[in-house]
């Protein structure tokens, strides 16, 4: 395959671009056949606050395992934030980490970022709870900063409940988005909706106004604005 390199952004024309990602869990010599526990794939199988499962399904006492491997979500920040909940835990405060609150990105050009469900997860997940889902999108074209920096290509899409303004989810494709994902992944992790989030401020002119429109777009239904907040985030 040839490669070409013209100027600034770099353009690299090739045949084929390969995508290598994945971990393999190292947990080999633990000595886990000592406590029962039979790893899946190498995985360690755990509960929603981390606890070791045995095989026949019982917890194995004071024992852990975060991070990839426990292959729930293998980044990094993912890690750290188990390796907190089992802090909080083993000090006597209960928590438990909800990992659909979790980003993650691509750092391509223009970066990739998401955090939550996607639409097909979403759309299964309403067919078996009977709720509909609602996605908004909004554009970097229309973000003046994002214009400025000569940027304009890129969109934002959310995926909520029209019904009580959960969001579901959010995914960006554009300049910045590692660091835009943020504002959702918070959301979701408080439970804040939509109707109470399209109110807050953001600085002009910012990229952060992706968000704003995003979230000011999605058409959440007028008996939402009644209910009270939204239940307590499901780990996963």
């Amino acid at each position: 395959a040839s490669v070409k390199v013209t100027f600034f952004p770099v353009l690299l024309q090739v045949d084929a671009a390969l995508i290598a990602t994945g971990r393999a869990p190292f947990t080999n010599g633990l000595g886990l056949e000592n406590v029962n526990v039979v790893t899946q794939r190498g995985f360690v199988p755990v509960d929603e606050r981390m606890r070791v499962i045995d095989t026949n399904g019982n917890l194995v006492p004071h024992l852990y395992c975060i991070g990839d491997a426990n292959g729930k979500m293998m980044l990094a920040h993912a890690a750290s934030a188990q390796g907190i909940s089992v802090v909080e835990q083993v000090t006597g405060r209960d928590h438990v980490l909800n990992h659909l609150s979790i980003p993650a990105a691509c750092f391509t050009h223009p970066e990739i970022s998401m955090v939550g469900l996607t639409e097909p997860q979403a759309r299964e997940k309403a067919q078996k709870e009977g709720f509909e889902v609602g996605v908004a999108k909004t554009s970097f074209k229309a973000n003046t900063k994002a214009l400025a920096e000569n940027e304009g290509e890129g969109l934002a899409k959310l995926i909520y409940r029209p019904d009580n303004g959960e969001i579901l989810g959010v995914h960006i494709f554009g300049l910045h988005a590692a660091d835009l994902i943020h504002e959702a992944s918070n959301a979701i992790a408080l439970g804040t909706r939509i109707q109470d989030i399209k109110f807050a401020v953001h600085a002009h002119p910012t990229l952060s106004e992706v968000l704003d429109e995003l979230f000011k777009s999605a058409k959440v239904k007028a008996a939402a604005l009644s209910h009270g907040p939204v239940s307590e985030p499901v780990a996963v």
